[in-house]
């Protein structure tokens, strides 16, 4: 049991950002999965893959209003999870953390939450509007999209960065998987020389990600360039600095936690299973928006002042 405790710290990310359901619950199940699976010699690029086909399977499972299908599709979500955390978990293990794997295993979640949405939003098309009598129709695609494209998206897309971040701040760059426009854009153009068309696409539609979560961030921008020109990175930078970074950083990191997974996973069973799923919509639309502001807001405060505090 203490080897397992032993590989279990050693495949988690950090204990600032680790969720209290992941620890007890989601790793330790993903563990089990990853040494069953690396016994096997199955890559995580490889399980990454099928946690796509569980999430389709449990998007399918949505669509239905009764009771049994809907716990399948609970089930299958979860599977999907433990899948996705078995992957980065066996990454961490066996050293075997590459690009493609980390784009691959955001490309997964956004392939099951976006047939998730759509499903919901068949599903809910012949229903009535809350306490009316008339039913959703089409208007139902309109708070899907700002639920999913204009909520969703952002929010999981900002929070996987602020993790990233304080990850580098706190374990360096072999402990993050901070990546840069700048970075990924250099990589585009070798492979416009030497790459195939697909590694093309691959590298330019990263960058483009590294560019829309580096363009909502401003004053990061501005206090790691600073970073980088004082001290040629975080890790030679003074600790009184970068303390006061993570120790404003570390209390944002529920918040991102809360707006990547586990509790719009369970908003969607709870709300599913009581057959109101517009509520999961609603919750997404105000709720998780409501965090995703104060926590843009509060990070980009924090680097404000301590870029001001270089700058002087």
């Amino acid at each position: 049991m203490s080897e397992f405790k032993r590989l279990l710290q050693a495949s988690m990310k950090s204990s600032d950002t680790e969720e209290t359901i992941d620890v007890y619950f989601t790793r330790p199940i993903g563990l089990v999965f990853a040494l069953f699976w690396n016994k096997l010699g199955v890559h995580p690029n490889a399980i990454t893959i099928l946690s796509i086909f569980l999430g389709l399977g449990a998007a399918y499972m949505f669509y239905f209003e009764d009771l049994w299908h809907n716990i399948m599709g609970m089930v299958l979500l979860m599977l999907a999870n433990f899948c996705d955390s078995t992957d980065g978990q066996m990454a961490r293990l066996t050293g075997k953390k590459t690009l493609l794997g980390r784009v691959l295993d955001g490309f997964s979640g956004n392939v099951w939450f976006t047939a998730i949405y759509v499903v919901l939003a068949l599903r809910m098309q012949d229903d009535n509007m809350p306490f009316t009598s008339t039913p959703w129709g089409v208007w139902i695609w309109i708070p899907v999209a700002v639920a999913g494209l204009l909520s969703h998206s952002p929010q999981s897309s900002l929070a996987d960065y602020y993790r990233q971040i304080h990850l580098f701040f706190l374990k360096g760059k072999a402990g993050s998987e901070l990546d840069s426009y700048e970075q990924q854009i250099k990589n585009y153009e070798r492979e416009k020389v030497e790459g195939t068309w697909w590694s093309r696409l691959f590298y330019r539609n990263y960058a483009n990600y590294c560019k829309s979560q580096e363009n909502r961030t401003p004053q990061f921008q501005r206090f790691f360039q600073l970073v980088k020109e004082r001290f040629n990175g975080a890790e030679t930078m003074p600790e009184g600095l970068k303390e006061r970074f993570l120790a404003g950083s570390r209390p944002l990191m529920k918040y991102t936690n809360i707006l990547t997974f586990n509790i719009r996973a369970i908003s969607i069973y709870i709300t599913c299973l009581l057959n109101c799923p517009w509520v999961y919509l609603l919750i997404e639309i105000t709720i998780l928006n409501i965090m995703y502001v104060y926590m843009h807001n509060t990070h980009e405060k924090l680097s404000k002042q301590c870029a001001d505090e270089l700058a002087s």
